[in-house]
């Protein structure tokens, strides 16, 4: 009697992708924490493994040194994007929200750590190159009317701002407001960066 034989089953590549991805960002996040907090000499890849739950290994696997590591987080490419994701009109609700939901859902502020720049020497400076290219400056460009790079700057400094006050102050009652009732009261002060005045302003 014959038998029938059953292909070999193929395993699902799927789930190995979304570990892989899962991993990266657990890294990407717990260096991004400990830059806001530490300076980059003192960082060591340990430090950024043990926050992560993963082995130093594992990062010099999909990274290749710390230098490397660094890198990805010191680039606001990737934040800059999300953060400018909005049409010109509604951009300061936008780039509000997002910045308050990042740091209560994700616990990642994508602005904030510019203002640590001051403790990581060399690579400071790298940090506040990446920060005006990839967002002020990005921000400006989409801006129309006159003085659009100062108009940027004053916009992304009120974002600042909201952000040391509710991740790193973290005031109470900012802390303790619904996320909508702080977009419709601190938007329109971005908006009004974001939009030129009129001439008979």
């Amino acid at each position: 009697m014959s038998t029938v034989s059953t292909p070999p089953t193929v395993s699902d590549p799927a789930p190995a992708r979304r570990d892989a991805e899962a991993t990266r960002a657990a890294i990407l996040k717990s260096a991004r924490y400990l830059l806001a907090r530490h300076a980059h000499t003192d960082i060591t890849l340990k430090d950024v493994a043990e926050r992560a739950g993963v082995s130093p290994p594992l990062i010099l696997k999909y990274f290749g040194n710390k230098d490397a590591l660094f890198a990805r987080v010191m680039s606001f490419e990737a934040d800059a994007q999300a953060l400018l994701d909005a049409p010109l009109g509604e951009l300061g609700r936008h780039m509000v929200r997002h910045v308050l939901e990042s740091q209560s859902e994700r616990g990642a502020d994508p602005l904030l750590r510019i203002a640590f720049a001051p403790l990581h020497g060399e690579q400071g400076d790298i940090l506040r190159a990446n920060f005006r290219t990839q967002v002020t400056e990005h921000l400006a460009d989409r801006l129309t009317g006159p003085d659009s790079g100062l108009r940027a700057e004053l916009a992304v400094g009120t974002l600042l701002g909201l952000g040391v006050m509710y991740g790193i102050a973290r005031g109470p009652h900012l802390r303790s407001s619904a996320i909508e009732n702080l977009v419709d009261r601190y938007a329109p002060v971005v908006q009004a960066q974001l939009t030129p005045s009129s001439p008979t302003d």
